[in-house]
């Protein structure tokens, strides 16, 4: 399991560490991580951040059940963008929130 700075500010005791592949009772979500800014028991992610149809999606600590790294996105300015492989437990509920253009 790889421990990055975006995650230091998270507790990671709740985090099973899988030494081996990762999780069969997982279930990947990739995207931009974020300390949630109103519960510390929670986790953002920022799903396709550079993409057509980002979302925001949030996860309860205790579901995430592996972390791993995967290759950064890079901005339109040749920033990077540092992304995570999210494995959450399946039958987890999480939440989605989506842009919409009103009309």
């Amino acid at each position: 399991m790889y421990k990055a700075n975006y995650l230091e500010m998270l507790p990671l005791n709740s985090i099973t560490k899988y030494a081996k592949g990762q999780p069969n009772d997982g279930v990947p979500f990739t995207g931009f991580p974020r300390v949630h800014p109103s519960d510390k028991t929670k986790l953002i992610l920022v799903s396709d951040p550079l993409g057509k149809e980002p979302a925001v999606l949030e996860f309860r600590l205790e579901d995430i059940l592996f972390v791993e790294e995967v290759p950064s996105a890079i901005t339109e300015i040749g920033e990077g963008i540092l992304l995570v492989k999210l494995w959450v437990r399946r039958g987890a509920v999480g939440v989605r929130l989506e842009p919409f253009e009103v009309e």
